[in-house]
This record gives C-alpha cells, structure tokens and sequence, in this order.
C-alpha cells in the first residue's frame, strides 16, 4: 500500500516537471521576438536599417526564423 502511494507521488511529480518545461518552452519561443519588438521600438536617430529598404522585413524575418528553430 505504500509503495502504491509512493508511485501515485512520483508519477505527480513527473507530470508536473513535464508542465514546467512546456511552460518554459513557450515562455523561450515567446521571448525572442518580445526582445527584439522590444529593441526596434525605441527611438535611436541612427539604426542601421533605417538607410537600407529590407531592415525591417529582415528583422521580422529573423524574428521567425528564431521562433520556428527554437
């Protein structure tokens, strides 16, 4: 009876890791372009991209490319 309980706690317990890594895969895939918008939403008087006409779309395409491979 209480190798019962013990397998019940231990079987709990490994399901609650597996909800911990979702939870922190996602929070990982959510962070990479939340640091990026959060990056090209400042003011800067001189970006880079700002003089060449793909910075953006490369930008948001690397933002992509990030959250797929992640």
């Amino acid at each position: 009876m209480a190798r019962g309980a013990g397998d019940r706690i231990t079987a709990r317990q490994h399901h609650q890791v597996d909800n911990f890594k979702k939870i922190s895969s996602w929070a990982a895939i959510l962070f990479a372009p939340t640091l990026v918008g959060t990056i090209y939403g400042m003011t800067f008087d001189h970006m880079p991209e700002l003089s060449w006409r793909f910075g953006y779309p490369f930008a948001i395409g690397l933002m992509g490319v990030v959250c797929v491979s992640l």
